[in-house]
């Protein structure tokens, strides 16, 4: 495989860990029937190792330089297809496929944005992806009842997420200034809450409007009620008056969707 330099613009950092590859194939539970996504191939280490595995590899590459290099290294294989183009306006096959990637980190929330929410709402979603992320971000993703993000409530509301290793800077060339994390997301066959998804959205992001203050607040803010009227609804649905947004559970989240359900925008 042929070196090539780093470009910044597009988040390049190739990863050469060998152990680090082989945790992400294994975690990929690839089998030879499988169709899977690779998005940023790169120099094609992670690549080499997927195209032996599966029964069908589609590798995005957004770096028109790369193009050459890939084409050259992998044109024996017969389960290899080279896609010039951007991963996130790409439209996923129809069949059973899985997403196994080393992403560029500037584009991890656009991408679940793309790959999981999207692709859910419209019947179409992976059944598995495997991310390299940054560190810090992977801990969002795992974050529990209690500590809970916007971004934590969007995967979790579609998948189960897991760790499956933490990887050091020097793993990767150039070296990042951050330390990175591989996660596995298993999708689920429906959403943990149940509804228009559109408006559960939307409320999520008002629960979320001011985070330190309490969930009641920020929804009479929204709805133009007072505080008192709020704590009083979610104490009927059996949920903490004094509550954080961040706190809620999935069945929490439920009982309030259904209850503010008739007034949320469409």
């Amino acid at each position: 495989m042929v070196k090539v330099k780093a470009k910044k613009c597009l988040g390049q950092n190739f990863l050469h860990d060998q152990n680090v590859l082989r945790s992400i194939v294994e975690a990929g539970e690839i089998k030879a029937e499988d169709t899977v996504v690779e998005i940023g191939p790169g120099e094609g280490a992670l690549t080499a190792e997927l195209v032996k595995r599966a029964g069908k590899l589609l590798a995005i590459e957004k770096d028109r330089d790369l193009i050459p290099f890939l084409h050259l290294d992998f044109k024996s294989f017969k389960n290899f297809e080279l896609i010039q183009g951007d991963a996130l306006e790409w439209a996923p096959p129809s069949e059973s496929y899985k997403v196994i990637a080393n992403i560029p980190y500037y584009i991890t929330s656009p991408l679940l944005n793309h790959f999981l929410k999207e692709q859910f709402m419209r019947g179409n979603p992976p059944e598995l992806l495997v991310l390299m992320v940054q560190k810090e971000v992977a801990e969002k993703i795992l974050a529990k009842d209690g500590k809970h993000s916007l971004l934590s409530l969007e995967v979790q509301l579609f998948a189960d997420v897991e760790m499956v290793c933490k990887v050091p800077a020097s793993a990767f060339r150039p070296r990042p200034k951050v330390d990175s994390a591989v996660i596995k997301i298993r999708v689920l066959h429906k959403a943990r809450v149940e509804g228009d998804l559109k408006k559960l959205f939307w409320l999520f992001h008002v629960s979320f409007a001011q985070k330190r203050k309490k969930l009641s607040n920020n929804l009479a803010a929204v709805f133009r009620k007072k505080s008192t009227e709020m704590m009083a609804l979610l104490q009927e649905n059996k949920i903490n008056p004094d509550i954080r947004a961040e706190a809620l559970n999935f069945d929490e989240w439920q009982r309030l969707f259904t209850a503010l359900y008739s007034v949320l925008p469409s």
